[in-house]
């Protein structure tokens, strides 16, 4: 909002009764409209959702970030877990932890993660979305591709989090486009997360091989190679069509979902802003917990 346009609204708000009315009215007149320094954007390799419960180097990593990049005000999160036909946002003022996941032990199922909603941000996305209609949704929650994350990030679950769903019947330039409108959240002090795998091949895990520190089939670390050096020369077209990159990145990426969350943030990213790695190991032979921070330099 500018300047003269925000001293008008704030001369046009009614006499309230009482100051503390008036002065709760300008604060969230404040908090929806004013403009903030412009907030990183994160893509986040989740991995095994023991990470929400285990130490290890991967939730050390995700800590030192809470502790390093400006607290947010809210946060929007695209998680490879919430898959739809149609686009949807969360708008529950308490989203439910959904534990979307079987065979792992009872104290995995026993996390909460009790961050507050945002109806706020679910409508801000909703309007900002052009490209499709967006649907507010109270059937859904934070998934473990979400709070898995959240909690290692910002353990104290008082940052207000909505997911937005990635919609299954469309393709990956779909999701680059959409992804773009979203832009404009970052200056109301919104913090964009994708969540997924840029390597992503459960059918040919190692099982094994999952308490080494790391371990990648060659064409995995082949095709994690070819996605990192398309992300720091900016080659999004080739990362969109990745379809086209070999049969190591058709290995990578068999289905879309953990991948989609990778494009999310990429289309953020403005040319003064700077890409780094972090957690970026190959596990298990078919996996990467390759995470990306978007940030102004």
């Amino acid at each position: 909002m500018e300047r003269l346009e925000f001293i008008k609204t704030v001369a046009a708000l009614p006499i309230l009764t009482g100051t503390g009315m008036k002065l709760n009215a300008l604060n969230k007149l404040i908090e929806t409209n004013s403009e903030t320094k412009q907030m990183p954007v994160l893509f986040i390799g989740h991995g095994n959702p023991m990470n929400a419960i285990e130490e290890n180097t991967f939730t050390k990593e995700m800590r030192v970030l809470g502790n390093k990049i400006t607290k947010p005000k809210a946060i929007l999160m695209i998680s490879a877990h919430w898959e739809t036909k149609g686009t949807f946002v969360t708008a529950q003022e308490k989203p439910p932890t959904i534990h979307d996941f079987g065979g792992f032990p009872q104290a995995l199922f026993d996390v909460q993660y009790p961050a507050p909603g945002s109806k706020w941000l679910a409508t801000e996305t909703q309007s900002t979305i052009n490209k499709t209609a967006v649907e507010l949704s109270e059937k859904w929650g934070l998934d473990h591709g979400c709070w898995s994350v959240l909690k290692n990030i910002y353990p104290q679950a008082e940052i207000p989090v909505i997911q937005l769903s990635i919609d299954y019947t469309k393709d990956a330039q779909y999701h680059y486009d959409l992804a773009k409108q979203l832009a404009v959240l970052r200056k109301k002090g919104v913090l964009i997360i994708g969540s997924g795998n840029m390597v992503h091949n459960l059918g040919m895990v190692a099982w094994d091989k999952f308490k080494e520190p790391s371990y990648g089939y060659d064409w995995a670390l082949e095709a994690s190679h070819k996605f990192k050096t398309h992300i720091l020369e900016g080659n999004h077209n080739a990362l969109i069509n990745y379809k086209n990159l070999g049969k190591e990145v058709q290995l990578a990426v068999p289905s879309a979902e953990h991948y989609l969350p990778l494009l999310y943030a990429l289309a953020q990213k403005e040319e003064n802003e700077k890409i780094t790695f972090f957690n970026d190991v190959a596990i298990a032979g078919s996996l990467t917990m390759t995470s990306v921070i978007i940030q102004e330099t």
